[in-house]
């Protein structure tokens, strides 16, 4: 399923570029696209992300993820 524009834009932010962090509540994930669309979005730009509580978290680094606490 291709990416919507709402996650295009989401990822077209500069933070992107940076490798920095994009955080988005999962009713805004739901409401404009789905958990789905954003999950094969994350795979295909080998990202990670990272659910807690109602929050999404991506971390826009390919890199090897450690979480430590």
């Amino acid at each position: 399923m291709p990416p919507n524009a709402w996650i295009l834009q989401i990822f077209d932010a500069q933070i992107v570029d940076r490798e920095g962090i994009v955080r988005r509540k999962k009713r805004d994930v739901q409401r404009h696209a789905s958990f789905e669309m954003l999950l094969e979005y994350v795979q295909d730009q080998q990202f990670h992300l990272i659910e807690t509580g109602d929050q999404y978290i991506v971390v826009c680094n390919p890199g090897v993820l450690k979480i430590h606490c």
